[in-house]
């Protein structure tokens, strides 16, 4: 970890008292204590329960909070962790933070809450940037504006380099926050807000402040500068043997994520992210995550968890989680999670443990409403492509052998623009499109896209199919981008490179075309993403090159390079992003 959680930030002394607690009829009893009952807009506080009349080893927690007079959210679903760090930077007021505590042996539960008063920073005479925990976000806070209007706003490097933030809706009595964020260290901003009121437009005052000294984990290299000049834009990476950062286009540092995880899965809007911690020690341990801008939990559960209700659905359980988290346009949460079973006389003589994939998706408070698992859709008698076995760090802790057939290796799953998903499963060198049908589907495969699959490539390239592919997703109706490692392909032609392909495909037909087949002039025999941008150009991530690092390149519509940086360490994703609130 890089920072412990107190680390930079001012933390009010004394232990709240609980305000009040429910004791089921059991003897279990639990008490909720915070370190401070009243405090500033983004002042971190500490949550921990202390529990009576029961073995803490067989005990679960629930965090759940609410704004007073709305609904309760769930932050931390039913794991271990006795305790939990919580704020709120956006709207002031009294919150409701609530514990129950399950014990899973006897099912008695508990519940206490306390009452947190967050106040605000601004006051009617004008606005104010506080400092963080964070030495690189800072909070932005004005004065109540009319309802009806919004704001948003703005501020500028000494290089002329702008950014904003969002726009937000005022809300009558309330003050409005911002986090500022994609700042370099030791660096003076000057920052204001805009008030929208229909036609007219009102600026605030300029303020300035300076952040403090960064960190930084691995070193880095422009190859190519960016196009036309380019000052602006966000590279979001996830290292694998590093923590979350964020870079300007020219490699600096402008923010980072300084808790666990093991890899960041997608940034969502508004600064918040996902990511997955995995864990050599049990299923509790395996957990996916939503975080915001100062890394604090929005959301967060355990495969232990998840396990509980896929077995009351009568669904196979879950080993971890791998690869993805994201949300979905219907504000359901998806991740991606291995199954194990013992196949007899299928990959191999004899038993042996074969390593599928499922696909869960859970509401907003984290209750899986959809599940989905290779073992049930696809041919088991398909091994992988290069009779690939699990290996440490390679894929997600094993519970019902020391080894396995890493049969699927999915690394991708992305929502099409019908209400679909389409899945990238890496040992086998295909996608596949899943029946879905947010969330009525019934997980069938509706076409398999690759070699041996369901499409004709209209193509003179010898080896038009991708391989060992990742990411993988629609950029309109009937376009898909994908990043080709080309695995398969090097195995024929030694000295092939990895590509980024844009392929219109015609579902009716059964075709796939090129729209782009560009050579990146290096292989990457793992990891990797693709994006389109808004420029109509394109971003692809060779996520671990044979050198060790990493090379992200943008490429124009013709395939030619325009822009590229080099990373010292693999990363497992890289996603060019507008600022640090809004992904392309």
């Amino acid at each position: 970890m890089l920072c412990t959680k107190r680390a930079g930030r001012a933390v009010l002394l004394g232990i709240g008292v609980a305000i009040f607690s429910f004791p089921s009829l059991a003897a279990m009893a639990v008490t909720l204590n915070s370190s401070v009952s009243r405090a500033s807009l983004a002042t971190l506080i500490d949550f921990d329960a202390q529990v009576q009349g029961a073995d803490a080893a067989n005990l679960w927690y629930r965090y759940r909070v609410r704004r007073m007079g709305g609904e309760f959210q769930t932050i931390h679903d039913f794991g271990p962790k006795p305790g939990i760090e919580w704020t709120n930077a956006d709207v002031e007021g009294a919150y409701e933070v609530e514990v129950t505590v399950r014990d899973r042996e006897t099912g008695e539960t508990a519940t206490a809450a306390r009452l947190i008063s967050m106040m605000p920073l601004a006051g009617r005479s004008g606005p104010v940037v506080t400092g963080t925990a964070h030495p690189l976000l800072f909070l932005y806070s004005a004065p109540p504006c009319p309802e009806g209007a919004s704001m948003r706003v703005r501020f500028e490097s000494p290089e002329g380099v702008v950014q904003s933030t969002p726009d937000k809706a005022c809300r009558p009595g309330l003050t409005m926050n911002f986090y500022l964020a994609g700042l370099r260290g030791e660096t003076e901003y000057r920052v204001r807000h805009t008030l929208n009121a229909g036609e007219r437009s009102m600026e605030g005052p300029e303020l300035a402040f300076i952040t403090r000294p960064s960190l930084d984990f691995m070193q880095r290299s422009v190859l190519q500068t960016p196009p036309d000049g380019a000052r602006s834009g966000i590279i979001l990476e996830s290292p694998l043997s590093a923590p979350m950062m964020a870079t300007d286009l020219f490699g600096h540092v402008v923010w980072y994520y300084g808790h666990d995880i093991s890899f960041v899965t997608r940034p969502d809007v508004n600064g918040r992210f996902f990511g997955i911690v995995q864990s050599p020690g049990d299923h509790s341990l395996q957990e996916v995550r939503e975080f915001d801008l100062a890394g604090v939990t929005q959301r967060e559960t355990n495969a232990a968890r998840i396990n509980e209700q896929l077995t009351a659905m009568g669904r196979r359980p879950i080993s971890g989680f791998h690869h993805e988290a994201l949300r979905l346009p219907d504000g359901r949460i998806l991740v991606l999670a291995s199954s194990e079973e013992i196949l007899t006389d299928v990959q191999g003589p004899g038993p042996v443990n074969v390593l599928s994939d499922a696909i869960i998706v859970m509401d907003s408070n984290l209750q899986v409403v959809w599940a989905w698992d290779g073992f049930d859709h696809l041919d088991v008698r398909r091994a992988a492509i290069f009779d690939q076995k699990c290996s440490t760090g390679a894929c997600p802790k094993l519970f019902l052998d020391t080894d396995a057939n890493d049969w699927l290796h999915g690394n991708s799953v992305q929502p099409t623009p019908d209400g679909n998903l389409i899945f990238s499963i890496r040992h086998q060198d295909w996608v596949v499109k899943i029946d879905y049908r947010n969330g009525s589907g019934d997980g069938s495969v509706l076409w398999r896209l690759g070699k041996d699959g369901d499409f004709t490539y209209l193509s003179s390239d010898p080896f038009p199919w991708f391989s060992h592919q990742h990411d993988a997703r629609f950029i309109d109706a009937n376009t898909i981008i994908v990043f080709d490692n080309g695995n398969t392909r090097r195995a024929v032609y030694p000295d092939a490179n990895s590509r980024g392909q844009v392929i219109r495909l015609d579902e009716e037909k059964r075709t796939a075309t090129f729209v782009m087949n560009a050579d990146l002039g290096a292989y990457a025999y793992a990891l990797g993403s693709a994006q389109k941008l808004l420029n109509d150009n394109y971003h692809f991530e060779m996520g671990w090159v044979p050198s060790g690092g990493s090379i992200s390149v943008e490429i124009d519509p013709e395939g030619g390079e325009v822009y590229s940086l080099k990373a010292s360490l693999p990363r497992y994703r890289t996603f060019r992003m507008q600022d640090m609130y809004t992904p392309y």
